[in-house]
């Protein structure tokens, strides 16, 4: 028996268990088989030279207006009397416009003709919540946020008989964003679930849990003990878990530990035999970006991946720790796009950011600034749009909403520009109505 099924996954898949327990086992269960068999027989379904996408949730709620600073705008100034960034000391990228100090790597990118940046996203009536806020942006439905995520969606429409592998989340678990009616998508973070075996070439440290959990821990340590994924109150926030997701057949098969060493054995191979062509920063996000490099070259039919970087609520304090956030995150990606470039992979791959809303125009009492609504959004790539998209939206104070901007580009236009310009599909099946999609590719 032990020669015949090496893996619990590979037993599940014979039609000899499924047909001797059909009549006994629970109804989830026999979900799971017949997702087995689809997986096997559909896995090379995946074209992996299509596109990628990769979706980076700078989660808590990032300050847009330190983030892309209207440096010479006096409502700003008056707002933020010690908050406000020193127009000194401001990445210029227009005569008004310019980027935190901290991010170098970005005012690179940007000259570089690799990154847009799309101004005053948001929704209709926004909503102040991180996490209901989330489950907006995650489902692409302001209204009421629906049962499955607009990139679970995604792979209902275009993805039909793909490798599980389609779409990949680094993280603690799988975000709403991945939901779907029929769920694909596995998500990496951890390791004990995936049962790592050690390697078998001498190389225990490279093909072991504790190589995985070095090179993805979600908090690392600096020698000095300090903590890279502080930063907030909120850390990551992944949006409400739902009934539809927690029954799929892939959480069950995480929920009983399956063995898992298809997925293990897969993945630790394609980590191992792909090497760094760039030199990434010290951080949770920089070691999350470079698991996604490590993945794309090594092979995997990957469409969507998802990372996410918490610590974006800066209620109080906030200029040191957006300092740090907004320089980790942008060198991190552009030490990514290095090295998707030396791997010859740096063509298929755009990187999206959003988070769950901005904050508030004027500063408060603690140095911080509390929840608002509108934002800047990035697309980075080399076929992203380059430059400031969209409108920018008016300080002035008889012109805000509650304190907050009024947002001038609805982020499910950004979701249509991307589904439709990069990823090749009809957007309005998967957002569920047609919206004027920004230009968000150079060369469509």
């Amino acid at each position: 028996m032990e020669q015949m099924f090496k893996t619990r996954r590979e037993f599940l898949r014979s039609g000899l268990v499924g047909g001797a327990l059909a009549w006994t086992i629970p109804a989830f269960v026999s979900e799971t088989l017949n997702s087995l068999h689809a997986e096997a027989a559909n896995a090379s379904v995946v074209d992996k030279t299509k596109p990628i996408l990769v979706v980076l949730q700078m989660a808590g709620g990032n300050d847009g207006l330190n983030t892309l600073v209207p440096y010479t705008n006096d409502y700003y100034m008056k707002a933020r009397p010690s908050l406000a960034i020193d127009p000194k000391n401001v990445l210029k990228l227009t005569g008004e416009f310019g980027l935190h100090p901290s991010m170098t790597a970005f005012k690179d990118l940007y000259d570089a003709g690799m990154l847009g940046i799309v101004q005053g996203v948001g929704y209709p009536n926004p909503n102040r919540s991180h996490f209901h806020s989330t489950d907006i942006w995650q489902t692409a439905s302001p209204e009421a946020p629906k049962t499955q995520g607009w990139i679970g969606r995604y792979f209902d429409n275009a993805c039909a008989g793909a490798d599980p592998t389609v779409g990949i989340s680094i993280g603690r678990q799988m975000p709403l964003a991945f939901a779907s009616g029929h769920p694909l998508g596995i998500s990496l973070e951890n390791p004990e679930s995936y049962r790592f075996a050690s390697g078998d070439d001498g190389d225990r440290e490279m093909g072991s849990e504790a190589f995985y959990r070095k090179l993805n821990s979600p908090q690392m340590i600096e020698g000095d003990g300090t903590e890279l994924n502080s930063g907030g109150s909120i850390g990551a926030v992944a949006g409400s878990p739902l009934q539809s997701h927690r029954g799929s057949s892939l959480d069950f098969l995480e929920r009983v530990a399956l063995d898992a060493q298809v997925s293990s054995d897969k993945i630790l191979a394609v980590t191992k035999k792909v090497k760094d062509n760039a030199s990434y920063p010290q951080s949770q996000i920089a070691n999350s970006l470079k698991l996604v490099a490590r993945l794309i070259a090594g092979g995997l039919p990957t469409r969507v991946f998802y990372v996410s970087q918490g610590g974006y609520d800066t209620h109080a304090n906030q200029f040191p720790a957006q300092q740090r956030l907004l320089g980790e995150m942008s060198s991190a990606v552009k030490a990514f796009f290095e090295d998707l470039k030396g791997l010859g992979q740096d063509q298929r791959v755009m990187l999206m950011t959003f988070s769950e809303f901005g904050r508030r125009v004027a500063q408060n009492a603690n140095n911080g600034t509390d929840h608002g609504a509108a934002a800047p959004l990035f697309l980075v790539g080399n076929s992203a749009q380059k430059g400031l998209l969209g409108a920018s939206p008016s300080l002035a104070p008889g012109d805000l909403v509650n304190g907050d901007l009024k947002y001038t580009t609805d982020f499910r236009g950004i979701y249509a520009g991307v589904l439709e310009q990069w990823m090749k599909v009809e957007s309005a099946p998967i957002l569920g109505a047609k919206f004027p999609a920004l230009k968000c590719v150079a060369k469509v």
